[in-house]
């Protein structure tokens, strides 16, 4: 076994056994139960399906500017869909369906905590391993076979499902309402499969964050991206087992002539279906339960980051650390008492309706206290513009816009109008989406260096930054524009909608496609220099290029096996310890005791 010497920032520590480590390239690589590794998994699983999901965005907005244009190639792949490369309407609420489900579930539930805080949590606490490693293994397969399942349903009789990622009944519990086979039940049949992989992973983070600290890392000094992930574990643990529930009883629906969601009397084609006593709006209030939550799950993590990310290049201690500790509890005892709010247009009465949009307004309270903290914590800082820093700055801008035109659809009688229009894409694009994104490229750059031992491409990072936070505004910004038409979303074409050809709505979508595809191309600029820094990039031979705080830059990059060699560090401060008066730099990590802080000076441990 390799000997790692301990790091001369580590004041104490204490010993513990070491885990060998795998020989075989199939138990090290593969089936792997080391964090660090499956972490990697987790996130090149998301790089593959951002691709596709952005792949899937891209025929959304051709389908909808040219509508009759043929594509060769697709009619190729898809003959049903697409005949002699012209996309059906048919085609295009099916691409749009698996657009959403491949981003929302493959992308921002799985990059920022299955990826990120895979690998990171166990190092910031202290850890070896997550608490159940095998376990921590069987869930990253499970969401693996849960994405082959959700690909498998472009490829079968009838093809991709048409429901919307949200899967609306009847449309989706009736076999009868769309076209014949077996993708729909393939849809279903992925989302409990991830929904199964993201109880055990839940179960996981939050048994290792509560049992597995350090000596000395108390809750309180926890960094806020274990907070995050620890919190969002908690909505996963509480919301997916709704949705895994909803799911049963939808296939059930389908294929074994129950009535869940079905109602009495309805009728397809001209024939009565042979179903009663559903209610398809049970299914609203189960999505919904777990759906809202969902929202929280996939952007906790972007804030921790960005919060963690703003400290150490602001050069500054996180303004009101403990209230922002407050406001993710908060936000996530919030997040499941507001789901009604998607539901204003259902016919919920107006008494529930005024609950939910208190309610509502009420969630927004602690996302302004952990912007006003960002903004306070930027404030009279010594700041360091690296890619990190630009990237989590954007997530602040994007999670602000977003969060403004919230404000308009937390009330019901405006929704009323904007519900079906572009108006909520715009909104939840901007907030649940790309402000989530960047806030796993902030992650990506920043630690980067750790992960893989060498950097990313600075200048690369930052011309990417550019381009993308202009091309994401360009997209979504006049969204709200059209939405205000109002231009009504899920329409595959404008042609026979004369008030949208009249109002400019045909020439605002062909700009919004044409900064798409600008935007998507850039990826793959960050893509060269993700793949490029691997195995090319500049060598980092610092522990701590970026002079942070936590425990993660206290070992060597990469990590070895068992993340500190049997030597688990003492914790002597709380996690954002910098420009402290009188100590000899201007940080402070965790593991420094106050004579490596301030020499022979007296000071404070907190």
């Amino acid at each position: 076994m390799t000997e790692v010497q301990v790091s001369p920032e580590v004041a104490g520590y204490t010993e513990v056994h070491r885990h060998p480590e795998p020989k075989s390239f199939i138990w090290k690589y593969i089936f792997s139960v080391d964090h660090k590794v499956i972490g990697i998994q987790y996130l090149l699983l998301a790089v593959v399906a951002v691709f596709v999901g952005m792949a899937l965005s891209l025929l959304v907005r051709l389908r909808l500017i040219w509508p009759n244009e043929s594509l060769p190639l697709l009619g190729d792949l898809f003959p049903v869909g697409a005949p002699g490369g012209v996309m059906t309407p048919e085609f295009y609420l099916a691409m749009l369906t698996m657009h959403g489900t491949v981003m929302v579930f493959m992308v921002l539930t799985t990059a920022p905590q299955g990826g990120f805080g895979n690998y990171f949590l166990p190092i910031q606490i202290g850890a070896a391993d997550m608490a159940f490693p095998r376990l921590n293994m069987l869930s990253f397969w499970a969401t693996f076979v849960s994405f082959m399942l959700l690909m498998a349903a472009f490829f079968v009789e009838g093809g991709a499902p048409m429901s919307g990622w949200t899967g609306y009944p009847p449309l989706s519990a009736v076999p009868e309402a769309t076209v014949q086979g077996i993708g729909q039940d393939l849809w279903i049949a992925s989302i409990a499969v991830f929904c199964i992989a993201s109880l055990l992973a839940a179960l996981n983070f939050i048994v290792t964050t509560l049992d597995l600290r350090a000596k000395g890392l108390t809750m309180m000094r926890l960094p806020l991206t274990c907070w995050t992930w620890f919190v969002t574990a908690i909505l996963a643990l509480l919301a997916f087992g709704v949705l895994l529930a909803a799911g049963v009883l939808l296939l059930m629906d389908r294929n074994a002539g129950t009535s869940f969601f079905v109602p009495g009397g309805l009728v397809v084609s001209d024939r009565q279906i042979d179903h009663s006593g559903g209610s398809p709006i049970l299914w609203q209030h189960l999505f919904w339960f777990f759906g809202h939550p969902e929202v929280y799950i996939a952007i906790l993590p972007g804030m921790g980051v960005t919060s963690h990310i703003l400290s150490t290049f602001a050069r500054k201690t996180v303004f009101g650390y403990k209230a922002m500790v407050y406001a993710v509890l908060a936000i996530g005892l919030l997040g499941f008492v507001v789901w009604g709010h998607h539901m204003f247009v259902s016919g919920m009465s107006p008494y529930s309706a005024f609950v939910f949009a208190i309610l509502t307004m009420c969630i927004g309270v602690p996302s302004a206290i952990k912007t006003f903290n960002w903004i306070g914590t930027l404030w009279g800082g010594k700041i360091r513009f690296t890619s990190p820093m630009l990237y989590s700055i954007g997530f602040v801008s994007l999670f602000v816009t977003g969060g403004l035109s919230g404000i308009f659809l937390g009330q019901p009688t405006v929704d009323l109008y904007f519900h079906d229009t572009y108006f909520v894409v715009a909104h939840f694009h901007l907030i649940m989406g790309v402000a989530a994104i960047f806030g796993m490229f902030a992650g990506m750059t920043f630690w980067f260096p750790k992960m893989f031992g060498r950097m990313m491409d600075e200048g690369l990072s930052k011309i990417h930054f550019w381009t993308t936070f202009v091309g994401v505004y360009a997209i979504f910004g006049p969204m709200h524009y059209l939405g205000m038409l109002p231009h009504p979303r899920r329409y595959a074409e404008m042609s026979d909608v004369d008030y949208l050809l009249t109002t400019g709505a045909e020439g605002l979508q062909q700009f919004i496609t044409v900064a798409a595809v600008l935007t998507i191309l850039v990826q793959f600029l960050f893509l060269y220099n993700f793949v490029r820094g691997i195995f090319a990039g500049k060598e980092c031979r610092e522990e701590n290029p970026w002079e942070a705080t936590t425990l993660e830059w206290a070992v060597p990059s990469p990590p070895p096996h068992d993340n500190f060699a049997g030597k688990v560090p003492h914790v002597y401060r709380g996690a954002y310890d910098f420009s402290l008066q009188g100590a000899k730099r201007d940080f402070a990590m965790q593991c420094n005791d106050d004579k490596a802080v301030y020499g022979d000076q007296p000071g404070s441990g907190d």
